[in-house]
């Protein structure tokens, strides 16, 4: 099977782009090995139901062959006994995986309410034209694939870029641009907060469970600037506020059947013949099925009824 995009099989099977790719700008894909599958099998290993492994391995594939091939999509379903189609499902429903090959690192832009009002959007902007790209596209020396972030979770440090899945935070325009020159460069910047930057094969191995470092000190996060995330805690001991307490659930009381009361005085007002309240009813008085219990195909937990 191809390891590229473009095979009949790879569209109408796993579902995986089959647009055209320029393999010289994204250089020779590497081929699954035997540690692949052995280390497939331990991720397997993890999980009581071997399908439950199917998203660790997808970056375990991810990070042989920078992105989710043909090849890993067959990978993993013949270890786990799925089908290339459910493989593919899965592979093409997340944008973590990627279905053409990807740069060295992940560049990827918040774009969403708060950045793309504080400037996210001139900043994809301009680094989307000095790499020559557009959105999910590759830099044609395939250093930085480029792409919108829907949400990267810190609208508290908006405007954010995040390299591999790592943070850099309150950029503007020029402090993004020269970011990714660094990055052109094969330089590493340290993110604003959590672990140094290796690249997206190594982000996409820690994803799926093994160390991307072969020191472990090196994985220890960068001391990070949280003041904007405690700004309001701060502002709030300073003027001496505090939320209110959550109000707890008063004891329910009990029915001398048993059963609380609210259900009990439901029951009572039934017998009584009084009204059922709004969106209530109950099956035995008019008005409420007619079907059997277990006749109706599509109940939850009752199948079709038998003669």
């Amino acid at each position: 099977m191809s390891a590229l995009p473009g095979s009949p099989e790879a569209t109408a099977v796993t579902g995986l782009d089959s647009s055209p790719v320029d393999a010289a700008a994204v250089g020779d894909v590497p081929p699954l090995t035997e540690q692949t599958r052995l280390e497939a099998r331990e991720i397997i290993a993890r999980y009581p139901v071997p399908r439950s492994a199917l998203l660790p391995m997808l970056h375990l594939v991810q990070s042989y062959q920078g992105y989710v091939t043909p090849e890993g999509v067959a990978l993993c379903a013949e270890e786990l006994g799925l089908t290339k189609a459910e493989v593919g499902a899965v592979a093409t429903f997340y944008t973590m995986y990627k279905r053409r090959p990807t740069g060295r690192h992940l560049v990827s832009v918040c774009t969403n309410t708060l950045c793309a009002v504080l400037g996210g959007q001139r900043i994809f902007e301009a680094v989307a034209a000095d790499l020559g790209v557009h959105h999910d596209e590759t830099a044609a020396d395939g250093s930085i694939t480029l792409e919108h972030a829907e949400c990267l979770a810190a609208c508290d440090y908006a405007p954010v870029v995040t390299v591999d899945y790592e943070f850099y935070d309150q950029q503007d325009v020029e402090s993004a641009r020269e970011l990714v020159a660094a990055l052109r460069r094969g330089e590493k910047p340290l993110p604003t907060r959590g672990a140094p930057l290796t690249d997206f094969r190594g982000i996409s191995r820690q994803l799926a469970g093994f160390s991307q470092y072969e020191d472990p000190d090196a994985a220890v996060d960068a001391p990070g600037a949280y003041e904007p995330t405690l700004r309001g805690l701060r502002l709030a001991a300073e003027r001496g506020e505090s939320a209110p307490p959550f109000p707890r659930p008063e004891p329910t009381p009990e029915s001398s059947s048993g059963a609380p009361a609210a259900e009990a005085a439901g029951v009572e007002s039934a017998q009584r013949g009084e009204p059922e309240p709004a969106g209530r009813s109950l099956a035995d008085k008019d008005g409420g099925t007619d079907t059997p219990a277990g006749t109706e195909p599509g109940t939850s937990g009752q199948g079709p009824g038998k003669d």
